[in-house]
């Protein structure tokens, strides 16, 4: 089928477009008839997107599905996908449908909601198949506005404050991204992503002195440091992840789940698609510091989340903690550690969203996110205290589930390539087992003495329905990841063979350091 990324892209803009101007009114009806047409629209995007898995050919290295035309000022609207991104927008485009039914209560600006669920969907697809940079940079860019609006007007009591730093976070350390972005153009006289990543395209590596600094790696440090920036908020990586637990804490359920489970995706494929294929001398050049702000990160935000009193903040912590494992295993830059970070985001997108969702089931009932507010769940809730421990043993990496294989494959990776950070960055195994099973100790356990929760009610049969496809993925991933890593393994193999061959050997790297001496 011709045009089929364009399809999925646009197809829930179209329908937040034909909400925007043909549904009026804020009765039960209308509100009711928008959920269904964002519900039908998100489903209809998941199922044209199996059309695209189906057709998809995993030992084609290269893009698939192109789609090229003129665009405006010289430029190209360029769309296509590979084994790295196809699997990103599968992740969205089956996790929204679950996400409208998340929200099936809402009572407020239903319409606008949706509108801004709809926008959303179809501009996380847009950076997964954007083969252009300034097609890639609107995309990533505009995402901002839904969510932003998402966490300031739906959230929670500080959620202006919340909206407006994670907006100011992300959006300044976009700015750098777009000033690289106009340098590579000026270079190279391209924006095709394309013609970019091909090994003959490369940018100068030689060291050079800016501002009295000697920068080694030239000019690819310094683009590789610019888009650094932006990636690095939108993961988040310590020590720029403070957005994110405010953004959280205030952000309705399903933006929370849009929000874990997509959007911070797009940091771990910026790396994979810009930042190691396109400057790979400062790639390596920078492994030791993403190496080590990572396993601090993963220690760090472990410890955090012990202390949290906020379900969703916990949980936040925990994200952070888990992207820190994503950033060494891509880093590692061995076949082990890449494939294992693609695995850990998908995984982390289910298990995550699934978490946040959790929360959301019991906050409904008794509106607080406080721990303390909790306890002896499964005296009322015994389905609901059965998929919480699923999702908390799966965070935690149980094997058997696709938390396990995530982790272990990126440590793997990264013990090939520093056994040191590797060792560190296992403790947070250890560590998120002790947050993860408190958390659940706290809320579900023991016995039910809060007069407040002896009416609460288990999960109703639209909850479970949501639940049980994200208990089917994690189950089946984690027990055959080869679903994952078939489509994968190629476009990771090829980016690697690129990569190493990119790199100076080791009699050059010497000559280049002694002529800069």
């Amino acid at each position: 089928m011709t045009n089929l990324l364009s399809i999925i892209t646009f197809l829930p803009i179209v329908a937040a477009a034909i909400l925007a101007l043909f549904l009026h009114g804020e009765d039960e009806a209308a509100q009711r008839n928008a959920k269904w047409l964002a519900l039908i629209a998100t489903s209809a995007t998941f199922v044209i997107s199996l059309f695209l898995l189906a057709g998809f050919d995993p030992s084609d290295t290269g893009f698939q599905f192109v789609e090229d035309h003129p665009w405006i000022m010289g430029l190209r609207y360029k769309m296509g996908v590979d084994g790295i991104s196809i699997l990103f927008v599968m992740l969205t485009t089956f996790l929204m449908p679950l996400t409208i039914l998340s929200c099936w209560d809402v009572k407020a600006r239903v319409k606008e909601y949706m509108i801004a669920f709809l926008v959303l969907e179809g501009l996380m697809i847009g950076v997964f198949t954007a083969l252009d940079l300034i097609l890639f940079y609107l995309f990533f860019e505009a995402g901002l506005i839904p969510m932003f609006l998402i966490i300031g007007i739906w959230g929670g009591a500080n959620r202006i404050y919340a909206a407006f730093k994670f907006f100011l976070y992300t959006f300044l350390g976009s700015v750098l991204m777009l000033v690289a972005m106009i340098a590579m153009y000026r270079m190279s006289g391209t924006t095709d992503i394309v013609a970019l990543l091909d090994p003959a395209t490369t940018f100068p590596s030689e060291t050079i002195r800016v501002l009295g600094i000697t920068v080694i790696g030239g000019v690819q440090t310094l683009l590789f440091i610019a888009f650094f920036a932006s990636f690095a908020v939108k993961m988040p990586m310590w020590p720029v992840h403070t957005w994110l637990p405010d953004a959280h804490v205030q952000a309705p359920t399903a933006g929370s789940v849009v929000l874990a489970a997509v959007l911070l995706k797009m940091g771990g494929y910026g790396f994979l698609r810009f930042s190691m294929p396109m400057f790979p001398v400062a790639s390596d050049f920078m492994q030791p510091l993403v190496f080590w702000m990572s396993a601090i990160a993963i220690v760090y935000t472990s410890l955090v989340a012990l202390a949290q009193s906020d379900m969703k903040k916990l949980i936040a912590y925990s994200s952070v903690a888990h992207m820190g494992y994503v950033t060494m295993g891509i880093f590692a830059a061995n076949q082990q550690g890449l494939d294992g970070a693609i695995f850990q985001m998908l995984s982390h997108g289910f298990i995550s969203g699934a978490l946040f969702l959790c929360v959301g089931v019991i906050y409904d009932r008794m509106h607080t996110r406080e721990i303390d507010a909790y306890g002896g769940l499964v005296n009322r809730m015994p389905v609901y205290a059965l998929v919480f421990m699923f999702f908390t043993m799966a965070n935690v990496g149980l094997p058997g589930t696709s938390g396990f294989v995530g982790e272990f494959l990126t440590l793997l990776g990264v013990f090939y390539a520093n056994t040191w950070v590797a060792f560190v960055a296992a403790t947070g195994v250890i560590l998120s087992a002790g947050y993860a099973l408190w958390l659940y100790r706290r809320v579900t356990l023991g016995a039910l003495i809060k007069e407040s929760l002896k009416t609460i009610t288990d999960m109703t049969p639209r909850e479970k329905w949501i639940f049980a496809p994200l208990i089917a993925m994690t189950l089946i991933l984690g027990v055959y990841p080869r679903l994952v890593t078939d489509i994968t393994g190629p476009s990771v193999e090829a980016l690697l063979v690129n990569f190493h061959d990119a790199l100076p050997s080791e009699a050059e790297g010497l000559a280049t350091a002694a002529a800069s001496h």
